[in-house]
């Protein structure tokens, strides 16, 4: 996780950040946690999770349209 997030928003959370996120997703039961692989802990999207991060993709998607239809205006000012 903290290799996407770095990858696409060019910046790295420190462990405290990443795990607050993390417990907060499972609190809302966004997320699940696998066993154990070794040192790291694998987690899953659930349902909800899924239907959640959808919604939010077409939130995002329709702010990228306004932005795109703006900028592209010929009378943007």
């Amino acid at each position: 996780m903290m290799q996407d997030i770095k990858g696409f928003a060019g910046t790295r959370l420190e462990p405290g950040t990443l795990y607050g996120a993390i417990a907060r997703l499972e609190h809302l039961r966004w997320i699940e946690a696998l066993p154990a692989d070794g040192p790291r802990r694998p987690y899953r999207l659930t349902q909800d999770g899924a239907s959640a991060l959808a919604s939010q993709l077409e939130t995002m998607a329709g702010v990228v349209a306004t932005g795109r239809a703006r900028l592209l205006s010929p009378d943007r000012t």
